[in-house]
């Protein structure tokens, strides 16, 4: 069940979850640090171009976890590949600082992006 629209409100005001994935090559679970954003009423994760492993996890098995203070929500995650979506979050004020990373058209294209449907 899907959390109810308080705790969608808490875990919106949360920047640092603990995103937990299943190994694509180990099977086991794989926690990482990251931070993520409540953008046009979904949950973002994103990160600068490169490899990351956690990308590469949620390709092979969108199950994820996501761990808060909050308490920990099962979630499927998907690839955003929308470019008008990827640079209205980049140029978001909440997340511009990505293009300090990365130039903006860089990020548009080829930076991970996940999409979060808690459970």
């Amino acid at each position: 069940m899907p959390p109810d629209a308080t705790t969608v409100i808490r875990l919106a005001r949360t920047r640092t979850v603990d995103l937990v994935t299943i190994g694509r090559k180990s099977g086991q679970a794989q926690r990482v640090e990251i931070w993520w954003f409540y953008f046009e009423d979904r949950f973002i994760i994103t990160g600068t171009p490169g490899r990351r492993d956690w990308y590469a996890n949620v390709l092979a098995n969108p199950r994820v976890v996501i761990e808060t203070r909050h308490g920990d929500f099962p979630a499927t995650a998907s690839t955003i590949s929308d470019e008008q979506f990827r640079h209205r979050f980049f140029t978001d004020s909440a997340s511009r600082w990505y293009s300090t990373q990365a130039e903006l058209e860089s990020l548009v294209k080829t930076a991970p992006m996940i999409d979060l449907s808690l459970d």
